[in-house]
């Protein structure tokens, strides 16, 4: 008769495993962040992008630093009949009330990038929550908005991050493309980017002032509407109840997991 002997690290693998894929394959409640099994730790995830089989992205544009664009951007978003979320620093909104309130009469989607730009991984609860707070308060000083997305700076985030924000029933959002248009790469390099990355369903990451974002866009838009896509603001792409976000944070309909 043979025996097999197994080590003990093998055996521990395989039951870590099986207890990883149960976790990962209990949906969550609705209107919750993903929570993803690592170790001992239920790490929360947020909106990467979208599941759906439409033709249908979103653009955003991160605002912190400058202004010098952001009107001639709004510009040729109208010029193609594009909707866009802006997500807004406090200090921003606090120099450029005025551009505040265009970016809302236009019709563009305002969202929270923090008030102060901090690494918010670095800050406790209350901290995170004085951010967000303080932002909004400044975005409202400028126009009467409800304002119901959260971009963390630098794409930085941890449980307290997202919790927090869901306790101000505010969605976090991220993005799966990144035009790296803040690294000084050309137009086309830009648009080249976006351009190879995108899908259905996708959140495409651009900022308000980066040095050829004005020569990108057309050639994204251009391009994206002949391939059939329609591009839109985060709010009406992402859903709002009855959904889970699994590990790698796309966002899917609670009924098709």
């Amino acid at each position: 008769m043979k025996f097999v002997v197994l080590k003990r690290s093998v055996v521990w693998l395989a039951f870590f495993s099986i207890m990883l894929c149960g976790v990962l394959s209990v949906p969550l409640g609705e209107n919750s962040m993903a929570a993803v099994f690592f170790g001992d730790n239920l790490r929360k995830v947020p909106v990467y992008n979208v599941e759906t089989e439409e033709k249908r992205v979103a653009i955003s544009f991160d605002a912190a630093w400058g202004a010098d664009k952001t009107e001639e951007i709004m510009k040729i978003l109208k010029e193609y009949d594009v909707n866009a979320t802006f997500f807004l620093v406090g200090f921003w909104s606090e120099k450029y009330p005025e551009l505040v309130k265009k970016i809302h009469e236009n019709g563009f989607e305002i969202g929270t990038h923090s008030n102060s730009h901090p690494d918010m991984t670095k800050l406790n609860r209350e901290q995170i929550k004085l951010e967000l707070e303080q932002s909004i308060a400044k975005i409202k000083e400028a126009v009467d908005v409800e304002v119901e997305l959260f971009r963390a700076p630098y794409g930085a985030y941890d449980n307290n991050v997202i919790e927090v924000a869901e306790s101000m029933n505010l969605q976090t959002i991220q993005w799966d493309v990144d035009s790296l248009d803040w690294k000084g790469i050309s137009g086309s390099e830009i648009a080249t980017r976006i351009l190879n990355r995108v899908k259905p369903g996708s959140i495409i990451l651009c900022h308000n002032n980066s040095d050829h974002i004005l020569d990108a866009l057309p050639i994204v838009l251009d391009r994206l509407k002949l391939q059939g896509y329609t591009v839109g603001c985060i709010g009406d792409l992402v859903y709002k109840d009855n959904y889970i976000i699994d590990r790698a944070g796309v966002q899917k309909l609670a009924e098709q997991s």
